[in-house]
């Protein structure tokens, strides 16, 4: 067993919270020695001439010099220094007070005075709390109360045997309120790291599901808007060159799924509209595409992820409206780009469907269309249509 698996048994643990404490605990364990070393010089002074010459410069040096040390080391970086020296300075404690004895040489000193060791037993005893787990800190703490209460007795000669025992339990009683304060305060630092982890580790997994959520949403609408519509337009006997040009396009969406990088980069309103555009001709040739208010060069950048998904929610409606809306329907789209946001409307004069009728399975409408613009951060998405008086799709996104 190595020395510093000795003098710091406890693993304390990397958090931050728990680091964050023990730190704040050795500075103030070296403050309490440095503060105790010029209260109890005058006690030093006198108790040495009664001792071995080489005790008290000794006693001093390891008692108050390892004292500290945790308080200058919390400064680093690595807290682990910081944590074997407040276990040194603890177990320095214990040995300077079990040597007295060995150099104790007489006479005895008065009922009222006391050996300066006796004032802060539980000032080591904090200083374990940083390094060592909880029982061996309590075990830390009654062997040094018993051990300097014991030295006070012999030191004092005269007192009577019967105040030992009080003065052993006011010494531990008194130690323990703040000792026991101390490992209460970083057992919350690790039950905040504890949380903190949890917590983390949760918010993963919760990130990780809502991407396989997305993701799934993603294939759905892939899969509804290319592959299942052109095969519906195949079996519909459409002329070869439409269903040749949806079955190019659909293959070419799957390939990206391996291969696609969207940048990040953004559209000018220019560009944003020749997109839709496109998108539109791309979906419905015929439709009357319209752009409405709003001067395109005073159009504020728009966000790629924006413009593709609007793009892409504005061509399914456009195929649902040639898929359902019947024949001789005409169709128009409308876009609107302002310096902050980015509307779209796709509009037909066909048969028309109510909204809430539609089943749950179907993805066209759900997914492709409402699902697409209300996971996009500042988006929305409606669907204004009933039996007989056409349909309106309203698309939008706003910046603020």
């Amino acid at each position: 067993m190595s020395l510093q698996t000795l003098l710091c048994p406890n693993d304390l643990g990397g958090g931050e919270n728990t680091t964050r404490l023990a730190r704040m605990f050795a500075r103030f364990i070296s403050v309490g020695y440095l503060v105790y070393l010029a209260i109890l010089l005058p006690s030093i002074f006198m108790l040495a001439p009664l001792m071995s010459w080489w005790w008290t410069p000794v006693a001093v040096a390891l008692v108050f010099g390892t004292g500290l040390l945790p308080g200058a080391l919390s400064f680093r970086s690595d807290p682990k220094p910081m944590r074997v020296c407040s276990g040194i300075a603890a177990v320095m404690f214990l040995v300077v007070a079990a040597s007295w004895p060995l150099a104790w040489n007489g006479p005895h000193i008065g009922a009222d005075d006391g050996v300066w060791l006796a004032f802060f037993p539980g000032v080591a005893s904090i200083a374990a709390v940083i390094a060592w787990p909880t029982i061996l800190v309590f075990g830390h703490l009654v062997i040094g109360c018993v051990v300097v209460q014991v030295i006070n007795y012999v030191a004092r000669g005269e007192t009577e045997v019967a105040m030992l025992a009080p003065e052993i339990m006011f010494a531990i009683m008194f130690c323990t309120l703040f000792v026991g304060g101390g490992l209460m305060a970083m057992r919350t630092g690790r039950l905040l790291d504890s949380t903190t982890e949890t917590t983390h580790a949760a918010a993963a997994v919760a990130a990780a599901g809502h991407a396989r959520t997305v993701e799934r949403e993603r294939f759905d609408a892939l899969i509804h808007d290319s592959v299942m519509s052109t095969f519906l337009i195949a079996s519909r006997g459409q002329p070869q060159d439409i269903v040749g040009a949806m079955a190019t396009t659909a293959l070419a969406e799957l390939d990206n799924i391996r291969t696609e990088a969207v940048p990040d980069q953004h559209f000018s309103g220019t560009q944003a509209i020749t997109h839709l555009r496109a998108t539109s001709v791309e979906a419905d040739d015929k439709a009357l595409f319209r752009v409405t208010e709003g001067p395109e060069q005073e159009v504020a950048d728009l966000p790629a992820e924006v413009v593709r998904t609007m793009g892409s929610a504005l061509s399914e409606a456009l195929r649902n409206s040639r898929l359902h809306a019947g024949p001789n329907t005409t169709r128009t789209v409308d876009v609107n780009v302002t310096e902050t946001g980015l509307g779209v409307v796709v509009a037909d004069d066909g048969r028309g469907f109510d909204p809430d009728s539609v089943a749950p399975h179907r993805l066209g409408v759900a997914v492709s269309i409402l699902g697409r613009l209300r996971n996009l951060p500042g988006g929305t998405a409606h669907v204004d249509s009933r039996p007989g008086a056409g349909t309106r799709v309203y698309l939008g996104w706003d910046a603020r």
